[in-house]
């Protein structure tokens, strides 16, 4: 008996690859890489696109990922000290650009609370701000584990309502700090900073002084060549942040500080992937030949 189903050979490529998901959705999976590799071939298939693929891997880091591999270290905390009224705060808020702020008693083991910077809105334009102490405002703090499950953090934060928590060692002391924003990260990329200032964006490179620069660490290294007169290779890496985190060897944190080719770079803005803005010194034949447009 013939097979003349006209649906067959139309059909055929499009079952092969929903027979390996039934596959392993029916038993147990090999290995993660097996699952991966059944995403890869449905996105070149184009059962699904690219965003797609990158978020259901992410989905898989997620369920991988223990606390302790994405948490913001003890160094890079910004905290406020409890013993501080609103108004002494306002400076170090205004700074850092944060929602939340951990708020400890003597040093960063002692964590008394959790700052909201949306509590602080009743307080404006008064004159209890500079005598409320943040102790009057500060809301508890939830602790966890640094060999927590990701995908289980993530559980809790939507169902308890809450988007930040303290990270503890075995030993009971403060080794960092995890948000939902960076869990979210993980899946979706990069979040944009909601309080990031556009004009800042827009202007790579910003004279100081006639030596001095505050350059975007995103800026194109042709560009920051054309700019300074220099002559930067980027066959290695696109952007001067790129270039300056190569050269240190590891990703710097702020006040790091490197010389290359002549040109002082000092990290003004960084979190814990990325280089955002640098301070950029040149050298003095540089400054005397450089056409700057004002």
């Amino acid at each position: 008996m013939s097979d003349d189903n006209p649906h067959s050979s139309n059909g055929s490529a499009k079952k092969s690859w929903i027979a390996k998901i039934i596959q392993l959705v029916q038993g147990e999976p090999k290995s993660k890489e097996e699952l991966v590799e059944v995403i890869q071939d449905a996105n070149q298939r184009e059962l699904i696109d690219q965003n797609t693929r990158e978020m259901i891997e992410g989905v898989l880091d997620v369920s991988s990922q223990r606390v302790r591999d994405i948490m913001i270290p003890r160094s890079q905390m910004v905290t406020l000290d409890v013993n501080l009224t609103i108004a002494d705060i306002l400076p170090t808020l205004t700074e850092a650009r944060h929602s939340r702020f951990p708020v400890i008693h003597e040093d960063k083991d002692h964590i008394e609370g959790i700052l909201l910077a949306k509590d602080l809105l009743k307080y404006a334009f008064t004159e209890e701000a500079s005598t409320t102490p943040l102790s009057e405002v500060i809301r508890p703090a939830v602790v966890v584990p640094e060999s927590k499950r990701i995908d289980k953090l993530l559980k809790e934060f939507r169902s308890e309502r809450y988007h930040m928590a303290i990270v503890v060692d075995e030993f009971g002391g403060v080794s960092g700090l995890v948000t939902i924003e960076d869990i979210l990260e993980i899946i979706v990329g990069d979040i944009e900073d909601e309080f990031a200032n556009e004009q800042d964006l827009q202007d790579d490179i910003r004279r100081i002084n006639d030596k001095t620069f505050a350059v975007n660490a995103l800026t194109d290294i042709e560009d920051f060549n054309r700019f300074f007169a220099s002559n930067f290779s980027d066959e290695e890496v696109d952007t001067i942040g790129g270039l300056v985190t190569h050269a240190f060897g590891h990703l710097p944190v702020r006040d790091e500080h490197i010389e290359i080719d002549g040109f002082h770079f000092k990290v003004r803005t960084a979190d814990r992937r990325r280089l955002v803005q640098l301070q950029v010194s040149i050298p003095e034949d540089k400054a005397l030949d450089l056409n700057i447009q004002e």
